[in-house]
């Protein structure tokens, strides 16, 4: 499904997150394999497989890398992740795979991409912002020109990231939505759910006052 002109979204499948296919070139999040067969056709419907070099890792957790690795047997592709999700993707350890029912897998990281990495395409910059709370190293992608933010599980269509999972943390949450409320957004494009159009930065501004009231949220 075409969300906005050059990124397309496939995948999406219960329990599967958001996979986005940008400019044909790279790849956000990977799904955790269980409908592996299904998302690759929707893939090369809408890319050439040959090109697709990159997949980027929003956060370590196992619905969003669980088939890394028949990514990179599919593709070749490099996996590209933040530091501090780097252990928990490589070792599994943190990853939540027991709670999708499967043991937590070995995959090397071949990319680590810390704040201000840029991941440029014909269409396209993209740059890496930090966005811990979910995860100690959840990022999202800013692409400042065409006001995109790829969001992984930080921000939601109508919610933000869970924080009692192990690695969360609420007030890191907290700063990292204040640092995205700032940012310039027309398309959010979440790790779950419907993708979002217009009004994003006053709706992240409600969460961040959400939360600080200290709420019961999920």
């Amino acid at each position: 499904m075409k969300v906005c002109k050059g990124i397309e979204l496939v995948g999406g499948i219960d329990p599967e997150c958001n996979i986005y296919v940008v400019d044909g070139e790279f790849i956000v999040d990977a799904g955790t394999g269980l409908h592996f067969g299904t998302i690759k056709k929707e893939i090369e419907a809408v890319a050439e497989p040959d090109i697709l070099k990159l997949l980027i890792n929003t956060h370590c957790h196992f619905d969003h890398t669980g088939a890394n690795k028949k990514f990179r047997d599919w593709l070749k592709v490099s996996i590209g992740v933040h530091p501090a999700d780097k252990d928990a993707v490589e070792t599994g350890k943190g990853s939540l795979a027991e709670m999708f029912g499967h043991t937590p897998r070995i995959m090397t990281v071949d990319r680590v991409l810390r704040g201000g990495t840029l991941i440029n395409t014909k269409n396209f910059s993209f740059e890496v912002i930090p966005t811990p709370g979910h995860t100690p190293g959840s990022i999202c992608l800013y692409d400042k020109d065409k006001k995109i933010l790829i969001s992984g599980d930080t921000v939601f269509e109508n919610s933000v990231g869970r924080t009692d999972y192990p690695g969360g943390s609420k007030s890191e949450l907290v700063m990292s939505l204040k640092k995205l409320s700032e940012l310039n957004v027309e398309y959010l494009l979440p790790g779950h759910g419907s993708p979002k159009m217009g009004g994003i930065s006053f709706f992240i501004k409600q969460m961040v006052n959400f939360l600080t009231e200290d709420k019961k949220y999920i």
